[in-house]
């Protein structure tokens, strides 16, 4: 190979120069369009996690205390202008106590008034929760106030046994009902019915119930009527309002 001339040198020089320079220049621009592409991702994850968060359906259900919920098991009239929802645990005596009452004002005042019963299954009460997923299981069969019924009424027999000991009540007590007693049984432990007497025991605690039974009359917290004259003094006065 033959030897380079000075000016051909210098040429070189010039060149590897101007290379280096248009090397620099693209390695910047490369590290800047990694950082806006990197803050982009961010920021579209972030915008996209705030929609997520604005438009996915709840994990629970909003639980009105001055109306019903689709989620609601109702008796009564849709249009009544008195509103009663109850908080109430099945293995709970003092609930235990008021189901008497509250099936009778039920029966009373029919559409003249509309009462829905949420779940809320206290921690010391171990069958409460399994009480609570049976009720479900047998609305999931369209008998869900037959199914609480009997529940509340046999509260004595199941509720101090163990838990498979109750279990098998909840399961005579579907067969009496004319139940599919494996769908029965399958229902009792599907996600689905868990969920449901969580969410209410979830919008219980948004509600501040920290005891059972706890009632709301048309949005208002009300103290546990001492019979049922009061109970139902209460609803008219609503009513009249």
């Amino acid at each position: 190979m033959e030897p380079l001339t000075k000016k051909e040198k210098r040429e070189l020089k010039r060149q590897e120069k101007l290379e280096a320079k248009e090397q620099n220049i693209k390695t910047r621009l490369l590290k800047r369009v990694a950082i806006w592409g990197a803050a982009f991702l961010l920021l579209g994850g972030a915008v996209a996690g705030v929609f997520y968060l604005d438009s996915a359906e709840p994990s629970q259900p909003a639980l009105l205390l001055d109306a019903v919920s689709p989620t609601d098991w109702t008796k009564g009239g849709e249009e009544s202008k008195a509103i009663l929802i109850e908080y109430s645990d099945f293995q709970c005596p003092a609930c235990g106590h008021y189901y008497p009452l509250v099936k009778q004002l039920a029966q009373e005042f029919g559409d003249g008034m509309q009462f829905a019963y949420r779940h809320f299954p206290l921690p010391s009460h171990k069958n409460a929760e399994l009480a609570a997923r049976a009720a479900e299981a047998g609305g999931a069969q369209n008998k869900f106030w037959e199914m609480h019924d009997m529940i509340f009424e046999h509260q004595e027999e199941w509720s101090g046994k163990s838990g498979a000991g109750a279990q098998a009540d909840f399961k005579q007590y579907s067969e009496k009902l004319g139940l599919d007693t494996a769908r029965f049984d399958s229902d009792l432990d599907s996600d689905a019915i868990k969920n449901k007497v969580e969410n209410d025991r979830q919008s219980g605690l948004r509600s501040k119930v920290n005891s059972t039974p706890t009632f709301f009359l048309n949005g208002q917290k009300i103290q546990n009527p001492r019979s049922y004259d009061e109970f139902k003094s209460l609803i008219n006065d609503t009513l009249s309002k």
